[in-house]
């Protein structure tokens, strides 16, 4: 008997791909919740993820080393010092390892406002 875990079958590197980014917005206008959906995949995937402000100017970062999930979620707090209304999120999708150089795979963006509250997606790639 064969059983099918996964609903298309996990891609080399070259093919992982960021399917999805989602977005939640705390009420506290200060936190944000970023989900991936990522293609299944063969080598575990790290993904850089970092979020600028209405000016330009870094408002927070994070790193996944080798996520092991293709589905999950991570909350973000905004640490710029003069908050925006508006943010962009950046998430690039590498491979890495000690011995070889950093490889970006797929790079997904989307935009938000903190001034609504909740889910929002508003995907640019």
């Amino acid at each position: 008997m064969h059983i099918n875990f996964f609903d298309e079958p996990p891609k080399p590197r070259q093919e992982v791909r960021i399917k999805n980014l989602g977005l939640y917005v705390y009420p506290d206008r200060r936190r944000i919740a970023v989900g991936f959906d990522i293609t299944p995949f063969l080598e575990r995937p790290s993904i850089e993820v970092n979020v600028t402000n209405a000016r330009g100017e870094p408002a927070g970062a994070l790193n996944v080393i080798e996520t092991p999930e293709s589905n999950f979620s991570l909350t973000m707090h905004l640490r710029d010092k003069e908050p925006t209304d508006t943010y962009d999120v950046t998430a690039t999708l590498y491979y890495a390892t000690p011995e070889s150089e950093r490889v970006n795979v797929h790079t997904k963006t989307a935009a938000f406002d903190v001034t609504k509250a909740g889910d929002s997606v508003d995907s640019k790639q």
